[in-house]
């Protein structure tokens, strides 16, 4: 069975802003059996809470398109380089994966089926229709169920790796609708960033990783402010890098 690894909402424009979710979606091909209660697909291992609802608001503005994975990260999670065992994990946050307990063969048909035309679709979109800023659009639990006493106090965090340029301007912007801002929190973009080390950092262009709290957009009201906010600050983020 095929499925489309991918989808755009929205229509992208030159120089405009391209909200790019990995995580999107929970779904699971009906012919993928992940061995897992049915009920894991509605947490964060198997998806980013609220992003897909975020991005599709956001893509409703004047030159803001999304571009989002449509497949579970626990089928295949686009945003781990290719090699890595977390691209199609055995666990997550202490659940086994045991459905994906698969051979080298079946490791690369499913490489093939998701991770790839993922990666290349996005990438003939940056190169066909360039744009000003690409918001990697992410978010985190409270607390993760394996650390329950580790409690995460930030209501949004930026990400970045080497290229900083968005996140600079963001973070002050962000601090200054009175949230508690992580800089690089609730972990760093120097580990977790395939899709934007890939897209973005490698051909230069301006990104802003951002990691909303799940709490923060897990109903529609949130997620309505959220898309606001953040289609605002990113409007203001990449008139000051083009400036």
């Amino acid at each position: 069975m095929n499925e489309q690894a991918w989808r755009i909402v929205g229509t992208p424009r030159f120089g405009g802003i391209l909200v790019v979710s990995d995580h999107a979606s929970n779904h699971v091909p009906a012919d993928i059996d992940l061995g897992i209660a049915p009920e894991l697909l509605n947490e964060h291992i198997a998806i980013d809470i609220g992003v897909r609802e975020v991005g599709e608001l956001m893509a409703q503005r004047p030159g803001i398109a999304a571009f989002q994975a449509t497949v579970s990260r626990l089928v295949c999670d686009v945003n781990r380089e290719e090699y890595a065992p977390g691209v199609v994990p055995i666990a997550s946050d202490g659940h086994a994966i045991p459905g994906n307990a698969i051979d080298h063969a079946g490791h690369l048909a499913r490489l093939d089926r998701f991770f790839h035309p993922y990666h290349h679709a996005l990438a003939a979109l940056l190169e066909e229709c360039p744009q000003g800023l690409i918001v990697s659009l992410h978010s985190f639990t409270p607390h993760l169920s394996s650390h329950p006493e580790e409690v995460r106090p930030w209501q949004v965090g930026v990400l970045y790796n080497e290229d900083d340029r968005a996140a600079r301007i963001a973070i002050p912007l962000l601090a200054a609708e009175g949230l508690v801002v992580g800089d690089q929190q609730p972990y760093s973009g120097q580990l977790l960033n395939y899709t934007m080390n890939r897209h973005a950092e490698a051909d230069g262009r301006p990104y802003l990783g951002i990691e909303i709290r799940q709490d923060q957009i897990a109903d529609a009201a949130g997620q309505a402010l959220w898309a606001e906010r953040l289609s605002r600050i990113a409007n203001q983020v990449a008139l000051e890098i083009m400036g």
